[in-house]
């Protein structure tokens, strides 16, 4: 096969299929230059369609990754890959296989359990509501019921960290640090080790900020954008990061989900039940 011919993938899932589709995407990101096609079959539930789709699969000269929990699916699959020398990934047969082993239980085979509307969704959505409401420090209470708190100057990922954090089940909120505004005093009444202090580099910040401007039609060298402005808001930071003794990010290279990962590992935060 060609660099240049086309790859197909199939995902094929006996619920929606998130989770071959992500694992699928994280191996595809390194072949950025890659003519992949990606087909997607969720909510399998017979034998025949499946069959059908893997005579497809088979004239595609497809990748196949599937996470069919089902036990007749799976081992559908299973022999119809293997007698027709199908390429095919199933990555969760033998994590289930060993926690079966472990656990000496059955699996309940149930397809699309990890989406079911439980606890754990509710609570994830409460998250996101909370998040919501305190972002940019809208209502100060929020910092005293909040599991984790963002502070920040303009610029330093709080909201979309706040959003990311949310979807781990995680209480945020989050305030904009200003030197010419005044700190709420419930800030100074929350567990330092709740509280996160988030900080960049100044060209970084620069950077940022000029795109913000050019991006809303204005002139990139304004205030907002200029070093020394940026010099006194990251001083401004730092002296109410030492006075609360929390802990300190710089988010300059990082990925929104390496900070939360440093977080939730740093903060060792347990996920909470909220309320109805």
């Amino acid at each position: 096969m060609s660099s240049q011919s086309t790859i197909n993938f199939y995902v094929i899932s006996d619920s929606v299929g998130g989770t071959a589709s992500q694992l699928g995407q994280a191996a595809m990101t390194q072949f950025p230059d890659a003519d992949i096609k990606v087909s997607a079959y969720p909510f399998i539930r017979g034998t025949d369609t499946l069959i059908s789709i893997l005579e497809k699969a088979v004239s595609d000269d497809a990748i196949v990754l599937h996470t069919l929990v089902n036990e007749e699916l799976n081992k559908t699959a299973h022999l119809f890959c293997k007698e027709h020398g199908l390429v095919c990934f199933d990555p969760l047969s033998p994590i289930i296989s060993e926690l079966e082993k472990r656990s000496e239980l059955a699996p309940i085979q149930k397809p699309g359990a990890l989406h079911l509307l439980d606890e754990t969704y509710f609570n994830r959505i409460k998250a996101i509501e909370f998040a919501v409401k305190f972002d940019d420090g809208r209502d100060p209470k929020g910092f005293l019921e909040a599991d984790i708190v963002l502070l920040g100057i303009s610029r330093t990922s709080k909201t979309p960290l706040s959003m990311f954090l949310a979807n781990q089940n995680y209480k945020v909120a989050n305030l904009p640090l200003v030197p010419e505004a005044h700190i709420p005093e419930q800030i100074f009444q929350v567990d330092p080790k709740k509280i996160v202090g988030l900080t960049s580099d100044r060209k970084a910040l620069n950077s940022i900020r000029r795109e913000r401007m050019l991006t809303y039609g204005m002139n990139p060298d304004t205030e907002y954008s200029k070093l020394d402005r940026i010099d006194r808001e990251l001083a401004y930071a730092k002296e109410l990061y030492d006075k609360l003794n929390c802990l300190v990010i710089n988010v300059s290279n990082k990925s929104i989900e390496e900070t939360a990962a440093i977080i939730v590992n740093t903060l060792q935060i347990e996920h909470k039940k909220y309320e109805q």
